[in-house]
């Protein structure tokens, strides 16, 4: 996207915000910031929200501006793939319909729907890529804004199908027509060139293509220091440059939040595992198993199969002999969901041989020792990888080592080898429905996690009804059917299960807003309940408004509470309330604690928010953030806690002033006439704002803010009294909004916007 098209949102939001609109005005600047600073919850809810008001406003660019960025977020660093092909396409159609495809950002719909293609199954995709991209940049001019972005993915589609060479040739010369047109070519595809000349076995040359594009200027440039370091690692790595290779590859903890990287990454890891600088651990194992199954659920099929292979043979590495086998068939079983399959059944067939040939772990005792060795063995230090192969004889005839066993293989990412040893012990012998809980709750877990919710509800027809509703109750909380959730916890509790029936009752009950029945299912257990029980407990009779509970509650995580019946209001100090904010992001709010878990907002907040000064809000009690240990912070610091549900709104109407800054003793006097009429107000200027004197030009420092006013104060009466309390004032202040809302004296507060620059 080019200026053209930032220019166009510009004046979107100015339209937007004249119309009323503010939220959405503010909501639409940030969406791309969303994409690519990887804040998704945010961009999940914002986007869709922002199509939907488009969509009503019969503005359509701006529809396509948040579906498109939408897309991306989703395509782009969370490399979504199949579940987001059918999204792409409806996009680009959009984007080509007649109202649509004058946007100067239409054509990017084309680079989304090709990515998703290539996340899904590159090479299986690459003519259709080819063809597609083709199509749209056949007489494309290269100054425009979506040339260097379908180029790149031409590139990338060249290498898929196999054609490094070509791929060199027609990056070279793109990079060159966008020269010829005045533009530098893109960090990205700069990359990308990089890539084909790898592929191409010309990893020096790569190396230098790469260095080379590390001046240009990124598409992405959140993502660009940590998917360069990947690739420049990569390239060193097969370049035998070890040491190098290492210090360019980010951590584990930077990339592990970036689906797109994480197959090239692996792959440079796996060059360098055996170096003495990468460590290859059943923990690097783990984490490659858990990227495998997230691209299992986003349909990132060739990703899924290349992690599998990857980790197979690190795992050949480590002795992970059971490991590599299970790694195997699923490489097997996911290259049947692959549109291209060429080399895949030799490299498959080449793993089963490597952990065939490869010598188990030297096992650490005699077979009737081994669950006790495993109970002794230091939790910090001992590797679950081999205790797997090492109670594998066991598990499945022993009850103690099918536990300890499966869990292990539920925690290292193989819950459905798990639960397939516990099914044949407990339900294929028919002992399932005398089975311990434990047992019961065990393989429950294991076959939510596996996904495998037909054969679960199957094990539950064979337990007694209690047990049967809870297993039913925890399925449906974790596929987020609340309704059936609670009604399968409310029959587990009303045929005596347990803390846990209760747990999930009220969990279910909270997610449909039954807060009063969520927080009575735990206080009728009272005496049994955690501490984060107990909280849990107090959010909720607080939202139902049910003081009695509040205060059981109170008493007994030991916090006093004076008043004795009806609702619970305090002064219980500052904190800092967190709030969502219209453009998706977060505020703080400095409140007053009122309760266990209210708080009242101190502050006046602008115009077209869903909250403001005097509304009474629920809040989560658990800190945002810790206490600090230096004591003088402690004395500074005020806590930070998410707001659940504004309880009682206080009515409040907020009204936004500017202009210059008084002298000090006129803004103490303001301030003060404000707190004497209880009139909530703060500056949101800071030390930087500064408006123009209307004679000299010169900078001056300004002010501007909200004050709040409660609901039995007319607008005129804070047009009087912002009149009266600044007229001595050696510069006049302005309140242009509150003016043309009781219509007085307009003209002069116009007068004073366009004199000072306000």
């Amino acid at each position: 996207m080019d200026v053209d098209i930032w220019a166009w949102v510009g004046e979107t939001q100015q339209q937007l915000s004249e119309a009323g609109n503010v939220g959405l005005a503010m909501a639409l600047g940030d969406l791309p910031a969303q994409a690519y600073e990887g804040r998704y919850p945010q961009l999940d809810v914002m986007a869709p929200a922002i199509a939907q008001q488009a969509e009503a406003l019969e503005l359509p660019w701006l529809e396509f501006y948040a579906r498109y960025w939408h897309l991306i977020g989703r395509v782009g660093d969370r490399a979504q793939g199949a579940v987001a092909v059918e999204d792409a396409q409806q996009v680009l159609a959009f984007a080509q319909r007649e109202d649509v495809r004058d946007c100067p950002a239409a054509p990017a719909a084309v680079e989304a729907l090709v990515i998703a293609w290539a996340n899904t199954d590159g090479p299986g995709y690459a003519s259709e890529r080819l063809e597609t991209l083709g199509a749209h940049l056949e007489g494309m001019s290269p100054e425009k804004p979506a040339f260097a972005g379908l180029v790149t993915q031409y590139v990338a589609a060249l290498i898929d199908a196999g054609q490094p060479g070509e791929a060199v040739t027609y990056a070279e010369s793109a990079a060159e027509r966008l020269r010829v047109a005045g533009h530098e070519a893109s960090w990205e595809l700069g990359a990308e060139s990089a890539r084909a000349l790898l592929a191409a076995g010309r990893a020096e040359d790569a190396l230098n293509a790469l260095q080379a594009a590390s001046g240009f200027k990124p598409d992405d440039p959140v993502a660009k220091e940590h998917r360069d370091g990947v690739r420049r690692a990569l390239i060193l790595a097969t370049l035998g440059r070890i040491a190098e290779a290492v210090d360019a590859l980010p951590d584990l903890d930077v990339v592990g939040e970036h689906p797109r990287v994480f197959v090239e990454w692996s792959q440079a890891v796996s060059l360098l595992a055996g170096s003495s600088q990468i460590t290859n651990t059943w923990q690097l194992g783990r984490v490659l198993r858990q990227w495998m199954d997230y691209f299992g659920m986003m349909g990132g099929y060739r990703a899924r199969v290349e992690l599998a292979l990857i980790a197979g043979d690190l795992a050949v590495a480590r002795q992970g002999v059971w490991q590599a086998r299970l790694l195997a068939d699923l490489a097997e079983s996911g290259a049947a969901e692959l549109r291209d399959t060429e080399g895949l059944t030799e490299r498959i067939a080449a793993l089963r041989a490597a952990a065939d040939a490869t010598t188990e772990p030297e096992v650490p005792g005699p077979i009737e020792e081994r669950v006790g060795q495993f109970d002794a063995a230091d939790g910090f230090n001992a590797d679950p990888e081999k205790w797997v192969g090492w109670l594998a004889p066991l598990s499945g005839e022993d009850i103690e080592a099918t536990r300890r066993h499966t869990t292990t293989l539920g925690f290292l990412g193989y819950p459905a080898t798990g639960a397939d040893i516990y099914w044949k012990l407990l339900v294929d012998s028919g002992q399932i429905g005398e089975a311990d809980s434990d047992d019961v709750a065990y393989l429950t877990t294991l076959l939510i996690e596996a996904r495998q919710d037909e054969r679960l509800e199957q094990m539950a027809a064979l337990l007694p009804h209690a047990a049967q509703q809870v297993a039913l109750a925890r399925l449906h909380s974790a596929r987020e059917r609340w309704p059936e959730a609670l009604d399968a916890a409310e029959h587990a509790v009303a045929a005596g299960a347990g803390i846990e029936a209760r747990r999930l009752l009220s969990g279910a009950a909270q997610q449909l807003d039954q807060n009063e029945k969520a927080a009575q299912a735990l206080a009728e257990m009272l005496d049994e309940l955690s501490d984060e029980d107990v909280w849990r407990m107090i959010v909720m009779a607080t939202s139902a408004e049910d003081w009695d509970t509040v205060r059981k509650g109170a008493a007994k995580i030991g916090m006093p509470i004076k008043s004795k019946e009806g609702p619970i209001e305090e002064e219980m100090g500052l904190i800092r309330v967190i709030l969502p904010a219209p453009d998706g992001g977060q505020r703080q709010v400095l409140s007053i604690r009122t309760g266990p878990a209210t708080a009242r907002l101190a502050l006046p907040q602008p115009r077209g928010m869903d909250y403001n000064a005097g509304d009474l809000v629920v809040f989560d009690p658990q800190l945002l953030e810790p206490v600090p240990e230096d004591p003088e912070e402690q004395q500074n610091f005020v806590p930070p806690f998410a707001a659940v549900r504004i309880l009682r709104p206080g009515g409040y109407t907020s009204y936004f002033f500017d202009g210059a800054a008084p002298s000090e003793e006129d803004w103490a006097e303001f301030t003060e006439v404000m707190a004497e009429r209880g009139w909530p107000m703060w500056v949101y200027s800071d030390e930087n704002y500064a408006i123009t004197h209307p004679t000299s030009g010169e900078p001056l420092p300004g002010v501007f803010g909200w004050v709040a006013v409660p609901p039995d104060v007319s607008p005129s009466e804070v047009d009087a009294l912002l009149d009266d309390a600044t007229e001595r004032w050696v510069h006049p202040l302005a309140w242009l909004d509150l003016a043309r809302e009781i219509d007085v004296e307009v003209e002069r507060h116009e007068r004073i916007v366009k004199e000072y620059g306000l």
